[in-house]
């Protein structure tokens, strides 16, 4: 094949002849572009957005799997915000109603002085108070003592009395007059200097007070110990992002009450101040309207969208961008160009591992192909190719290496295996200890299937295992017909791939199956089973039990099944792959359309024979043992399933007029 080289073992990549033609030695030759916009891989639509977004002050909602580089362009969206127009906000007691702070908005900069010049005219008052408050108690003093001489030094009464009248003059000017200096000095809630880039604020879980800002609690109220209302004003992140970005993730976990404010202080464009706790003295508070001209960049999974305010989501909606993130990008030249260079940006940002020579770039490449599960395609999760990126330079520094070899990139795959890929690795141990499962010879009803164990987490890397699935057919135990009795905590999706394979049996074997009891059982799926990828399985199984003709149990299988015996793509099918080679197993069945998909690693190409099949008869013709019945079966499902392709006609669909 020209373009698309396959061997037994699945696709040839051509990723170390692609590097020959690259003219650096290592990563350190990589040039890292300044811009964070710059730095983004694969998403070259949603930076068109964000540039957009901040030029016009949009909001945008980021939407797409974990890694992709949602923070990273929120974060981007301020190098392109002017900072001319950066302010600083000053809080202000007020005179005719404390419980309600002015609010005062003035350039960046400015804010610091203001709140400076007026904490020394507060400071010289203070002074200047102390100091006549002194001179009065001594000359209190003064006068006390003379009396007391004058009245011939024997009425220590005297004394006392000027005493007391030094305390009620304390007193007087400690409960009445009060601080009344710290009313005058005001708050700097947000401050900037003028060189400051335009604010990125980061609101992720936050709760309501860090959100919208909240009042301190004060415990002392009166008697002149209060703090005054200006001063127990905190500002929440909508506040210190306005004029800049304030990025929300996951923004479906915000309480619905947070989600309707934050949508008031978007139309609004300034929202108040005031407690958040209805048991705290600051409820009370409420300060005049704070800005907060922010741009909301808010990001999630696909599952977000049902979590949001739908008022929310509209107004993003209407004045603003939805963007599906990308979760791979072809395969071509500049692409891969830069991954490499993602490789360089992350070693500069770790800054504790050394630079990746040809070799070990090579091999993160290679990574990179077989995360994204499809051919022609490079993932682009790449936060955990980037975890990747890093055991390999911990692996290097624990060598005391300059440099990260490739050697050490396929050594660091297998440090920094997932979860599901070490328990994975754990069942395979214990089936091969306990045999669940066996590798040679042969058996009636009894399949290796393949799973995928993690197909339903959020991580990007799946990891096969091995399931072994048993059919008998029985005759019924009721007289109104048969069941299909399917065992191994199955999913919605299992149970009703199971019920299809039912038609395809009476369609190949030419008998009713439903006048028979089948029972098909999923050994050892203590966490259940999802998904219609053991659908070829479960079909052979059953032939094979109806049929009574053994199976190759050195074969394993995996493929999903149309009601009309083609056999149709599924996923992980790399990884399913490796667990059979690991498991001993000598040959694969895959569906045809998944071939260009497999990317396995270069240690199990010896290992394992890959079948790429196109119908179940193909699948029955690979795994059933050779003998007369076999090949009657055979035949028969070759004659009906050419009649079925003669019945297919293209259908023509006319457009309905206007």
């Amino acid at each position: 094949m020209s373009n698309e080289e396959f061997s037994s073992a699945g696709r040839t990549s051509d990723i170390d002849n692609w590097l020959d033609s690259q003219n650096f030695s290592t990563t350190a030759d990589i040039e890292i572009p300044e811009k964070l916009a710059d730095q983004v891989i694969g998403q070259d639509s949603a930076v068109e957005v964000i540039k957009k977004a901040a030029e016009q002050r949009r909001h945008v909602m980021l939407i797409g799997e974990p890694g992709t580089g949602k923070s990273m362009l929120a974060r981007s969206m301020t190098e392109y915000l002017p900072k001319s127009e950066m302010q600083d906000i000053i809080g202000y007691h007020n005179q005719e109603d404390p419980n309600e702070p002015k609010i005062r908005v003035v350039p960046a900069g400015k804010g610091k002085e203001i709140v400076a010049v007026q904490k020394r005219e507060a400071m010289q008052r203070k002074q200047q108070k102390t100091t006549m408050l002194t001179m009065i108690m001594v000359l209190v003093g003064v006068m006390c003592v003379a009396w007391f001489i004058m009245a011939g030094g024997t009425d220590p009464t005297i004394l006392f009395i000027g005493l007391l009248f030094i305390l009620v003059i304390l007193m007087a000017t400690r409960y009445l007059g009060g601080n009344k200096e710290n009313y005058l000095v005001p708050k700097l809630l947000v401050g900037h200097d003028e060189t400051d880039m335009p604010p990125f604020v980061d609101a992720t879980g936050a709760h309501a007070g860090a959100l919208l800002g909240d009042v301190k609690h004060d415990p002392f109220q009166s008697g002149g110990l209060e703090t005054p209302a200006h001063e127990r004003l905190e500002v929440g992140a909508i506040h210190k992002s306005s004029r800049g970005v304030l990025f929300i993730d996951e923004i479906n976990l915000l309480r619905m009450e947070s989600q309707q404010a934050l949508l008031t202080a978007i139309q609004e464009g300034k929202f108040s101040i005031t407690g958040q706790s209805e048991r705290s003295s600051g409820a009370m508070v409420k300060s005049e309207p704070v800005p907060c001209e922010f741009i909301l960049v808010c990001a999630g999974n696909l599952d977000a969208i049902q979590g949001m305010h739908p008022a929310l989501r509209s107004r993003i909606r209407g004045y603003g961008y939805e963007v599906y993130m990308q979760s791979t990008m072809p395969d071509t030249s500049e692409n891969r160009t830069k991954l490499v260079r993602f490789v360089a940006q992350e070693v500069s940002k770790d800054k504790k591992i050394p630079h990746f020579e040809k070799a070990a770039v090579g091999e993160i490449l290679k990574e990179a192909q077989r995360r994204a599960g499809r051919y022609g395609h490079l993932t682009l999760r790449l936060r955990e190719l980037g975890g990747l990126i890093r055991v390999s330079g911990d692996v290097a520094r624990e060598r005391g290496a300059d440099l990260v070899t490739a050697e050490m990139v396929v050594d660091a795959k297998r440090v920094a295996r997932s979860l599901e890929q070490q328990i994975a690795d754990r069942y395979l141990e214990s089936r091969k200890e306990y045999n669940t499962f066996v590798v040679e010879g042969d058996a009636v009803g009894v399949v290796n299937g393949l799973a995928a164990l993690n197909a339903e987490s959020s991580m990007s890397e799946y990891s096969g295992v091995v399931l072994p699935i048993v059919a008998e057919v029985t005759p019924p135990q009721t007289r109104s017909g048969g069941r299909i009795i399917a065992t191994g905590k199955l999913g919605e999706i299992a149970k009703e791939a199971v019920e299809n394979v039912s038609a395809l049996v009476k369609k190949y074997t030419g008998e009713d199956i439903s006048n028979h009891d089948v029972h098909i059982q999923f050994i050892g799926t203590y966490e259940g089973v999802e998904g219609d990828s053991a659908s070829v399985s479960v079909a052979t199984a059953v032939i094979s039990a109806y049929a009574n003709i053994p199976i190759d149990q050195s074969v394993a299988m995996t493929g999903s099944l149309s009601v009309r015996g083609q056999v149709l793509p599924v996923g992980g099918v790399t990884a399913k792959i490796e667990a059979a080679a690991e498991s001993g197993i000598k040959r694969v069945i895959i569906p045809r359309s998944n071939l260009g998909d497999v990317v396995i690693e270069d240690r199990y190409r010896s290992m394992i024979e890959i079948v790429p099949v196109d119908t179940l008869g193909d699948v029955l013709e690979n795994a059933l043992i050779s003998c007369p019945e076999k090949e009657g079966l055979i035949h028969k499902f070759t004659d009906l399933l050419s009649k079925g392709a003669e019945k297919i006609r293209p259908v023509n669909i006319r457009p309905t007029p206007n």
